[in-house]
């Protein structure tokens, strides 16, 4: 600790750095959707032309400034851009390390130790539903920080622990897509025309999330629309759901059969019948539930939206039979997500103890 030294955060990491991006060039583009909260890394979905926007190289890393992506913890280091560079929301703030002083996968850890996040969540400003983090606010956040020798030794031990949870989630995505093929093959190219014209609310019950402040630090991951934010000591549901969000990323249907708390951004779902929650999930994540949104200021879903999906309901022996054909892979899946939990929470509480020197 006797080298580490007092820094402004803003003198310690490049924020928004021009980048020289060509016009009238195809560009990677990355959007608020394409970071997670639960991985690393994000990449571009798509290229386009330059029409402003954040800017930024392979390295940087993004931090989502606007409710409530930056409470959801959209913080995410972005790679794999065409030609090293791209331009993406303008909702987010660019950090990078600066040359002699800090290292950017240094920056990226930093970025998420909650000494930062607090600071920048205590300090948005603008009417609710559309507060942001202004640029000025890291002018008055002061640090105790590591030399560059240091800084590349924390993130290499972060990092390690980060390469598996990726590779364990790129698994779980293979496992996933072998599911979606079976369900796209039985729902949609074998579908019955005989099946029973229904709603989605046949099938569901929408339930909403709730406040987590006031829990304490545990083992059950706490979600909103943005991925898992943290682990608490309690649970709002412990059996199979679908969780839906409410506000933010309405894309990001996720699949849950272990006891969990969500939020106030993103639903959950009881199920009304039995051996119906995995097919559910296909089916939702089939849906633009982008284009359902109802807000002005965030993207917002409601209950009377989601009970009114038309859906085609087929027999219960139908349901059951699925139920049975992708069971081993959600098996995989779960067994993947607890080393998944176990490695997070690692390298959740190595973070804080790293980044203050202890």
């Amino acid at each position: 600790m006797t080298e580490w030294k007092e820094y402004k955060f803003s003198d310690f990491v490049e924020i928004n750095p021009s980048v020289k991006i060509p016009k009238g060039i195809p560009v990677s583009f990355v959007e608020m959707k394409d970071l997670d909260s639960s991985v690393r890394y994000c990449e571009s979905s798509q290229k386009k032309e330059l029409t402003g926007g954040s800017r930024f190289i392979n390295g940087d890393t993004l931090f989502a400034r606007i409710t409530p992506c930056m409470e959801n913890g959209k913080i995410c280091q972005v790679r794999n851009l065409e030609n090293g560079i791209g331009f993406g929301s303008t909702e987010f703030h660019i950090l990078r390390g600066k040359d002699g002083v800090s290292d950017s996968d240094f920056v990226y850890y930093l970025s998420r130790w909650d000494e930062v996040r607090d600071h920048a969540e205590h300090n948005m400003e603008g009417s609710s539903g559309r507060q942001r983090v202004p640029k000025q606010a890291f002018d008055n956040l002061y640090l105790n920080l590591p030399p560059l020798p240091t800084q590349h030794r924390i993130a290499s031990i972060l990092s390690s622990l980060d390469d598996k949870i990726d590779l364990l989630y790129r698994e779980n995505a293979t496992l996933e897509q072998m599911a979606e093929t079976l369900f796209r093959q039985w729902f949609v190219v074998e579908a019955k025309e005989e099946w029973e014209e229904g709603k989605l609310g046949d099938l569901i019950e929408v339930k909403y999330g709730k406040d987590h402040k006031k829990l304490l630090d545990g083992k059950i991951p706490v979600i909103g629309s943005g991925g898992i934010m943290r682990y608490a000591d309690t649970a709002l549901y412990d059996k199979e759901s679908v969780l839906i969000p409410r506000k933010g990323s309405l894309n990001n249907v996720m699949y849950m059969n272990e006891p969990f708390w969500t939020v106030d951004t993103m639903f959950y779902t009881e199920m009304r019948r039995p051996n119906i929650a995995k097919f559910v999930f296909h089916f939702m994540k089939g849906q633009d539930l982008a284009n359902m949104n109802v807000g002005s200021a965030v993207p917002s879903m409601t209950t009377e939206v989601l009970n009114n999906v038309p859906i085609d309901i087929p027999p219960q022996e139908v349901f059951d039979k699925f139920e049975n054909a992708v069971a081993s892979l959600y098996n995989k899946k779960e067994q993947n997500n607890k080393q998944i939990q176990t490695l997070i929470q690692i390298r959740d509480g190595l973070l804080p103890r790293l980044m203050s020197g202890k």
